[in-house]
């Protein structure tokens, strides 16, 4: 069971909607009750894991040792004692920690074997950077597994606006693919509608060859070509909200009673966050210029081999950019969800102090500068 601390904290995300780290089932079953399509297409279709709450979580260094070789962040489950109330505590596990197996049969039973339709989409989740989602949707659809749409809380509104910014996004290189007789427009539709769809690759088979890519380089490169133009879409709609988040975030003022512990937390805290959240946009923007400036080559440059290593190196780049712009998107909704425009923002001390600890955890990167790796 959790501590009391990390209770106070599950309670604040069991109250909140789904963010690029929380996926939170059980809210969706407590917003949708009595949706019949939750019952026909499922998230998970064993019930408990059905109402569970899924963490991409920043591992402690007393965690580490919970994995046969280290990583920095690792999908953990939280299994309600309670449904109805988060303060009784909550079960919870990693996937793939050295004993996952034993507690997968012990508590889920043949839901998650290997091979069964929930473990598959557990593991699908586990390899992901970020619980986005668009992005989360679109990977399960990748593998024929389409979960209700209330399990995500997209509009159609942002799927047309995403399309549109593709579209946009890739008419330079339209002009140099169409074929006589298509207008730009309709083919750019035609190519986003390739690029978004469950066979990515499909329907650009001439720049494969162009090229000089294997199937399997040019499969994972333009899926995370992908991810790049999706995460490309969501900074430009979250800039102008973080300048104003961050300020929030520096000035808001708890209400009551501080113990010796929040009030030696929180100013540290807020001066820690606000660098934190700088640096992390910063490197968001430098893997994106890397996406750009490869992309301004091949189609205002006419050179090809420029696009060609940005597609070699982007999965090497795609699970950081997926984790960091994820811990900014965290931020932005949980934030605006506790404090909607226009209404008062009040909390106390020590809520304000457990709010802070979890942005600090989600914004705790560690490890390889991606870029640097990308092209090592």
């Amino acid at each position: 069971m959790e501590n009391d601390r990390t209770v106070r904290r599950l309670t604040a995300l069991e109250q909140s909607a789904s963010t690029a780290r929380v996926l939170n089932l059980l809210s969706t079953h407590r917003k949708h009750e009595g949706d019949a399509d939750l019952v026909q297409a499922p998230f998970f279709k064993n019930r408990l894991l059905d109402r569970s709450i899924i963490l991409k979580h920043r591992l402690r260094p007393h965690e580490y040792s919970l994995f046969v070789a280290a990583k920095p962040t690792a999908t953990k489950v939280l299994i309600p004692i309670d449904t109805t109330d988060l303060k009784v505590g909550a079960h919870s596990f990693f996937v793939g920690q050295r004993d996952f197996e034993e507690i997968a049969e012990s508590v889920f039973g043949d839901d998650l074997k290997t091979g069964a339709r929930d473990r598959r989409v557990l593991d699908l989740i586990d390899s992901l950077p970020s619980l986005d989602p668009f992005l989360l949707r679109e990977h399960l659809r990748m593998h024929e597994i389409e979960p209700a749409r209330g399990y995500f809380g997209i509009s159609d509104a942002d799927v047309q606006r995403m399309f549109e910014f593709v579209r946009e996004e890739i008419l330079a290189l339209v002009t140099l693919s169409a074929g006589e007789g298509q207008s730009a427009q309709a083919y750019a539709g035609k190519l986003v509608e390739k690029l978004l769809s469950s066979a990515p690759d499909s329907g650009f088979e001439p720049l494969r060859d162009t090229l000089k890519l294997s199937d399997q380089e040019y499969m994972d490169g333009v899926f995370s070509w992908r991810g790049f133009l999706y995460y490309k879409w969501v900074l430009l709609d979250l800039t102008p909200q973080l300048a104003l988040i961050r300020k929030e975030v520096a000035t808001i003022q708890p209400r009551g009673p501080k113990s010796s512990e929040a009030q030696a937390y929180i100013p540290e805290a807020r001066t820690r966050l606000q660098a934190s959240i700088v640096r992390t946009a910063r490197s968001v923007q430098a893997m994106l210029d890397v996406y750009n400036n490869a992309y301004a080559s091949l189609t205002k440059e006419n050179k090809p081999m420029a696009f060609r290593d940005f597609l070699l190196s982007a999965p090497a780049m795609f699970s950081s950019l997926g984790e960091q712009l994820g811990a900014i998107q965290h931020i932005i909704s949980f934030w605006r969800y506790r404090f909607p425009v226009g209404r008062p923002r009040l909390i106390s001390p020590d809520e304000l102090m457990d709010v802070l600890l979890d942005f600090e955890d989600s914004m705790s990167f560690i490890g390889e500068d991606p870029l640097r790796a990308a092209v090592a």
